[in-house]
């Protein structure tokens, strides 16, 4: 088959699942409602802020604060998009059909990505607006310097976290076991390790926290991370490659 032909054909399937639906609408839910409610907080608590809290306060990176939860759906969704394929046999049919398995591979990722791509731009251009809109005078405008490229930059890391869950998912084949390490591994011991002192400085370079510097317009006061935004985000897509490279690696070598 032309690449052209394989293209389609990963559209056709990403798009008549249930679960794509689901899972990128919760992701977009679950972000805007929870980054309006943590915005509405916050504009209540900031009246009771320190001189070192009022220094650190970032409206934009606020804004964002529900895709803590929403890049969980994100997860899911590349999961999905590729385990599907073998916890239902159909990873048989569809490597009889396009034996070049490089070929096979990244047309399904790309497919996803852009479809993740779209969802994640829309969505942070949402909760953005809405946030700022719920923070009244706390407000950042988009024509601030270092917002436009935090919004872009939240499309961006939601996108690069379904992608990098797509590389696990092809090396692990099984959507339970991609899932089981996946989920504890960005919700916990992500957060574990950047929060512990003794961890802290390898904690900064796992791809969700350098991913998530993108996002941020302020920085915070001791903050001595020793990237940028865009560093982290180089980081975070370095991440990605080697996930996907990894998948495919395997892919090629086993049977399906």
């Amino acid at each position: 088959m032309a690449a052209s032909q394989v293209l389609r054909s990963e559209w056709t399937k990403i798009r008549s699942v249930a679960s794509t639906v689901w899972t990128l609408g919760l992701a977009a839910v679950v972000t805007i409602a929870l980054g309006i409610l943590i915005s509405l907080l916050s504009k209540n608590e900031f009246d009771k802020m320190n001189a070192k809290d009022r220094l650190s306060f970032d409206p934009t990176y606020i804004s964002f604060a529900g895709m803590s939860l929403g890049q969980l759906a994100m997860i899911v969704f590349g999961v999905l998009v590729v385990g599907n394929e073998y916890s239902t046999g159909m990873i048989r049919t569809s490597l009889a059909a396009v034996p070049q398995r490089a070929t096979f591979l990244f047309s399904k990722v790309a497919v996803a990505t852009g479809l993740a791509f779209v969802v994640g731009i829309i969505t942070s251009f949402v909760a953005f607006f809405l946030g700022q809109a719920t923070l009244g005078t706390h407000r950042a405008s988009i024509g601030d310097h270092g917002v436009l490229r935090a919004v872009i930059g939240g499309g961006l890391y939601m996108t690069l976290i379904a992608v990098f869950s797509m590389g696990v998912a092809t090396m692990l084949r099984s959507p339970m076991l991609s899932l089981g390490i996946l989920m504890p591994f960005f919700f916990l011991i992500s957060n574990i390790l950047g929060a512990v002192s003794a961890t802290k400085k390898i904690g900064r370079y796992l791809p969700d926290q350098a991913g998530s510097k993108i996002m941020r317009v302020v920085t915070p006061v001791g903050d001595d991370t020793p990237y940028g935004p865009w560093g982290g985000l180089a980081i975070m897509v370095l991440w990605v490659v080697a996930a996907l490279l990894g998948g495919y690696a395997l892919l090629k070598r086993r049977d399906a």
